[in-house]
């Protein structure tokens, strides 16, 4: 039984992993300028001319980076829905975003975008998404405790105070202001400087390292901190590593990319149902199905109406919204049926 389980999983990471494959050849393929799945290695070979320029200097970039931000979204929403023990927690619910949207807020309203550089943007949106982190775990952790719906709690409540102070900016600011405020909080793959891109991918794979290092310890979450104690695990220590590093993908994925909603709840759910609870396979499982899942819904972005982009935070709201009911009400007729 087990043994046929272990098939069944390395088949389904195989499966999604293919499909992250296919999703980057049709984003390279796909946009306003066509490019033929022939033709992508000898224009790689020829290293000049405008095709090449398009494949290395704006669609690989967006690719590689839908691939971190998609996979680390979705990874840390694995992580908190394990920690939290409710699947309706996302990287969002603490707050984090909130916190992110009223530094990169804040910086356009007063200009230091300008003043200090682009740079300032990301930077600014970290610091923002950091300083609530640090509010949530220093009073989550108050006296050396962990109380998981004590943090839960607090970070929707910074959320709602960081959102009306975002507000507040957006009500007093130029109309111009107010257009990147705007346009940065619907999400943008749109990322030029490739040093944001590197940390980006580089800090994705590492949260899914040491994720992978604390599987065990989740699956046994799942039954409770107390019984968890009672099979060897530290739950305090395994929820706020855990926490950190979600928290961290997160600060990192809001400050380059913007606020892209759905990836961190719908993904880790799908992959939940289909292919069970098991954090051995879905740490990988929801990490992938969130690159695919962002790398295709760019795609969907870049080309439905072209020449123009639609934000992405659109494109994986709805998406994610309607693909969500859809296979959940799937679910619950074939439980229904004894299926």
């Amino acid at each position: 039984m087990m043994q046929s389980r272990t098939i069944f999983w390395m088949i389904f990471t195989l499966v999604i992993l293919l499909l992250v494959l296919a999703a980057a050849l049709l984003s390279l393929t796909t946009g306003e300028a066509s490019i033929s799945l022939a033709d992508i290695i000898p224009v790689l070979k020829e290293k000049e001319g405008m095709e090449y320029f398009i494949l290395t200097e704006i669609r690989m970039p967006r690719i590689i980076l839908a691939f971190a931000v998609g996979g680390a979204l979705s990874l840390s929403g694995a992580i908190l829905q394990g920690i939290f023990r409710n699947p309706l927690v996302e990287p969002y619910t603490l707050g984090i975003s909130g916190g992110a949207a009223f530094g990169v807020a804040l910086t356009i309203v007063t200009g230091m975008h300008f003043t200090i550089g682009m740079f300032m943007l990301p930077l600014s949106g970290f610091f923002g998404a950091m300083a609530t982190i640090l509010l949530v775990s220093l009073l989550g952790f108050l006296r050396g405790g962990t109380d998981i719906h004590k943090m839960l709690l607090i970070g929707v409540m910074i959320s709602f105070v960081a959102s009306s102070s975002m507000m507040f900016l957006m009500s007093v600011t130029t109309a111009e202001n107010l257009h990147g405020i705007i346009f940065w909080i619907m999400g943008s793959l749109d990322e030029p400087n490739r040093l944001l891109i590197r940390i980006t991918l580089f800090s994705s794979l590492a949260g899914l390292a040491i994720s992978y290092l604390f599987a065990r310890p989740l699956n046994a979450l799942l039954l409770g901190e107390d019984k968890a104690g009672h099979l060897g695990i530290n739950s305090r220590h395994t929820i706020r590593i855990l926490f950190l590093v979600a928290s961290l993908l997160t600060g990192i994925c809001v400050s380059v990319a913007g606020v892209i909603g759905f990836v961190g709840l719908v993904i880790p759910h799908l992959i939940r149902l289909i292919a069970g609870s098991d954090y051995r396979f879905l740490l990988i499982g929801s990490f992938l199905g969130g690159s695919f899942f962002l790398i295709l819904s760019d795609v969907i972005a870049r080309t439905i109406i072209s020449p123009n982009e639609l934000p992405i935070g659109v494109i994986t709201g709805m998406a994610g919204g309607v693909l969500f009911i859809i296979v959940l009400n799937k679910f619950r007729n074939r439980k229904q049926h004894g299926g």
